[in-house]
């Protein structure tokens, strides 16, 4: 216990690269944020401009872009500084509330997408009753769950963790994250480990709630043409949205608690960070492809602005 040290300053993962490479990763990270910010600006913006598209199914996309930009906000002005001053470096505070912000987006991402599910769910099984169920009240309450539960989930977590004592300081990430704290302490992390075990239990609950529906909702879809219809262009943005963001959590997490020193750095890097690159601009780009009305309203709306513009030009 006598090498126990409170640290302030935490060191994070920095890239083995030339500098030359580094001016390349600063651009192209740069281009990516604002592609993030515009894709998904333009969604919602879309979506509370146009009173048709003020729907459950569109307001909860919208709700899932906000937290595309909630999250990102945590990781990208943070990622370009340290690709610019070359330090890599966090303090105590500064980490946890990266940590916070970025695995709470992630837990709400997943809230969010369970929450969709059920709205198709209804809309597809139970049409009739769509609207007396899916009332102004529940959507409010449906929204408030997933923002709130993931907040004071991993919010929890980092509580824990903070009241550790640390003997390290370097995290093995390129941003910080609560795992990544825990093994730079000194004691046991039973009580914390059994505490992840029942957040992931609950959220595993979320998962297979959304496998569930999705089997019902095939299901239905085999014997009505209609709801056939209804789910390829509904549905399938969703499961691809889905699909990609549980791939993308899965390996950090797994790799965060099991992961080898083998593996390639660069790779890794890449891979932890892949929930923060592809779901935040898949998401408003294959919405904005496969949802008709949503693509619709949105090359209106600001082709109109274009056309307005030119014509104030003359």
């Amino acid at each position: 216990m006598d090498n126990i040290s409170y640290y302030t300053i935490f060191s994070l993962s920095k890239p083995k690269v030339s500098a030359p490479v580094k001016h390349i990763y600063f651009a192209l990270s740069l281009i990516l944020y604002l592609m993030i910010i515009i894709f998904n600006l333009i969604l919602i913006l879309t979506i509370i401009l146009e009173k048709t598209l003020h729907e459950p199914m569109y307001i909860f996309l919208s709700n899932l872009c906000v937290n595309g930009l909630y999250g990102t906000s945590g990781f990208y002005p943070k990622f370009l500084f340290d690709i610019l001053s070359d330090s890599f470096e966090i303090s105590y505070s500064l980490c946890f509330v990266q940590g916070f912000v970025i695995y709470s987006s992630a837990l709400c991402e997943l809230a969010t997408l369970t929450v969709m599910a059920y709205d198709r769910y209804i809309a597809i099984c139970r049409p009739l009753n769509y609207h007396s169920i899916m009332t102004h009240t529940l959507i409010v309450k449906l929204l408030l769950f997933s923002w709130l539960f993931p907040a004071f989930s991993y919010g929890g977590a980092l509580l824990l963790t903070n009241s550790m004592p640390l003997c390290r300081s370097q995290i093995d990430k390129l941003y910080c994250d609560n795992l990544g704290i825990m093994k730079l302490s000194c004691k046991s992390r039973t009580s914390h480990n059994s505490y992840g075990l029942v957040i992931s239990f609950i959220f595993l609950l979320m998962v297979g709630f959304i496998i569930y529906s999705y089997i019902t909702l095939i299901y239905s879809c085999v014997q009505c043409t209609d709801s056939k219809n209804k789910f390829m262009q509904t549905c399938v943005p969703h499961l691809l949205s889905l699909i990609n963001f549980t791939f993308a959590l899965l390996f950090d997490t797994m790799y965060s608690r099991y992961g080898s020193i083998d593996f390639s750095q660069g790779l890794y890097n890449f891979l932890t960070i892949e929930f923060l690159v592809l779901p935040p601009i898949f998401n408003p780009f294959i919405y904005g492809l496969k949802l008709t009305e949503v693509r619709k309203r949105a090359l209106r709306m600001f082709l109109n602005v274009k056309v307005t513009n030119l014509c104030k030009g003359e």
